[in-house]
């Protein structure tokens, strides 16, 4: 076994360096660059943090955490989700590097999670409610990066709320950009998305990837106008920290006030990131594993591991707190990735340009990446998602579209909770009438029933079997047919025999079918299912 598992180990690793796969991992791993760019450095400054803060999760996440992750898709970054308790953490805590230190121990949290298996509650997320999350998310990005395609960069690049840190929320915000456009922003956009639409279409062009065409063709244009009435300003391109010399990079490194571990203050905000993190990665994850075109399955106890050592890394050399990320996971399925190195040279990409051309990052407008992201929304809440739901039944649409509704107004996983609400009681609606069936027979006066029990009768179902039981008329003979049954809870067993022992004050004869007076919950045989598979 031991050589088989080192055997399957090699094979696992040389998968990364097929040249099948880094056709499509060099690539990827561009376009998912230059969406995290601006995502790190606007999610930074929205928490309050320096802009290279952003910059180290961001290569953190994309080195680190992709090295030990279990997920081929998955793309780790700082997240939106995590600026409000970020912002009020530092003034809590009252300076960044007592905030680093929360950082590390919500990591070290997270690995203790991810080793006790808590990334099991990944499993219980029902597909309705994810395939919303993602139509949300791609809504955001479409009603977020408008302003920005059109030239108005008030709000941060990486916001997902409604209500924005300008006081403005996700329409006014666009009917404000409506009357404050500018041409040349529009221009770059317009042209960008026809460049991404168009361009894979055409087999030898394909070769060069068409965000890098979108980018070259946003700083041609943006130098072209400089010095005149359609320039665009300094607030409409990006602005990543200009670094000359070793000394100077090394000395935008924060580290931890590691005198501050016995500050209870500290270990509430870790646990605040530990948990809040932890939820955002796994649904992140299991909707990476959605929009999969190989729809591989990512194990969730080793992401919360592989998250908790970037978290680790991270606050120790002065970086946000990290998650897997939807939106840098989307961009990455929607570029054609197809291994984790998409996700590790994304990082490195970070951290080169950083190095050695923050000029030539500085020169990219803001508006080339509002375009990419607008077209990744526009391929996750495609109009083909919301017919497939629909087609599914009320059960499956009406929880996705109170999920859509719900992310959109509040933020993600507020609108998620309220979708896992919706989808529970259709859930529990749906058990409650497929606990049993029934038939009804009659002979002379005389009728006869057979009550059929389903294979797994819960205490969920103890109210609807009561309440049919309680309806059978006198004079009856009544059969419950347990055969089906592996399980029934003890609570279900005790109104079955109840009514056996009280029935014949009705009238009623009441006969039992293969039903025991006590069940035991059936368990996998692990080594038995392992022996199987091997």
């Amino acid at each position: 076994m031991k050589n088989e598992n080192s055997v399957f180990s090699r094979l696992d690793m040389n998968k990364y360096f097929l040249k099948k796969n880094l056709k499509h991992d060099l690539p990827s791993s561009i376009v998912v660059f230059l969406v995290a760019l601006p995502l790190c450095l606007g999610i930074a400054m929205a928490s309050g943090a320096p802009l290279f803060a952003g910059l180290v999760a961001g290569i953190v996440g994309g080195i680190v955490v992709s090295t030990f992750s279990g997920s081929q898709l998955s793309v780790s970054g700082p997240a939106a989700g995590l600026t409000v308790i970020v912002l009020g953490a530092i003034a809590q805590l009252g300076s960044f590097q007592t905030f680093l230190l929360a950082v590390m121990l919500a990591g070290v949290m997270q690995i203790v999670l991810g080793l006790v298996k808590a990334g099991t509650i990944g499993n219980y997320f029902p597909s309705s409610v994810i395939e919303g999350m993602l139509a949300a998310i791609g809504l955001i990005l479409i009603l977020k990066q408008l302003p920005h395609a059109l030239g108005v960069d008030t709000d941060f690049a990486g916001d997902e709320s409604f209500i924005q840190n300008d006081q403005e929320n996700t329409f006014s915000a666009i009917q404000g950009a409506l009357s404050h456009f500018t041409l040349l922003a529009i221009i770059i956009s317009a042209l960008s998305i026809a460049v991404l639409l168009y361009w894979p279409k055409v087999k030898k062009l394909n070769v060069v990837p068409a965000p890098l065409i979108v980018v070259t063709l946003g700083i041609i244009l943006s130098q072209a106008f400089k010095g005149t009435e359609l320039a665009l300003s300094p607030e409409q391109m990006v602005m990543i920290p200009v670094v000359n010399g070793w000394n100077e990079f090394t000395g935008l490194f924060n580290m931890p006030n590691f005198s501050a571990i016995g500050n209870k203050d500290v270990w509430v905000v870790a646990g605040t990131i530990a948990i809040v993190a932890s939820l955002e990665t796994l649904l992140s994850i299991e909707a990476i594993d959605k929009i999969d075109p190989i729809k591989r399955v990512s194990p969730t106890n080793r992401e919360l591991v592989a998250q908790g050592m970037g978290n680790v890394v991270s606050g120790l050399l002065g970086g946000l707190p990290m998650t897997s990320v939807i939106v840098r996971s989307s961009a990455n399925v929607n570029a054609g990735g197809r291994t984790k190195m998409s996700a590790f040279f994304h990082g490195c990409w970070l951290l080169l340009s950083l190095l050695f051309i923050p000029f030539v990052i500085n020169l990219i407008p803001l508006a080339c990446l509002a375009a990419i992201l607008l077209v990744t929304g526009y391929k996750l809440t495609r109009i083909a998602l919301f017919k497939h739901m629909y087609q599914k039944g009320w059960d499956q649409f009406i929880p996705f579209v109170v999920t859509i509704v719900a992310v959109l107004l509040t933020d993600l996983l507020k609108g998620v909770a309220l979708g896992m609400v919706v989808s529970t009681f259709y859930l529990l609606r749906t058990n409650m009438r497929n606990s049993f069936f029934y038939k009804i027979t009659e002979e002379g006066d005389k009728k006869h029933i057979r009550i059929k029990l389903a294979e797994e009768v819960s205490f969920l179902n103890k109210a609807a079997i009561q309440i049919m039981l309680t309806h059978i008329p006198n004079e009856t003979n009544v059969v419950i047919d347990g055969s089906n049954a592996r399980y029934i809870d003890p609570d279900v067993l005790e109104t079955i025999f109840n009514y056996k022992h009280n029935a014949y004050t009705k009238g009623v004869i009441v006969t039992l079918e293969n039903v025991r007076k006590n069940y035991v919950v059936p368990k996998i045989n692990m080594n038995t299912l392992q022996e199987t598979f091997n």
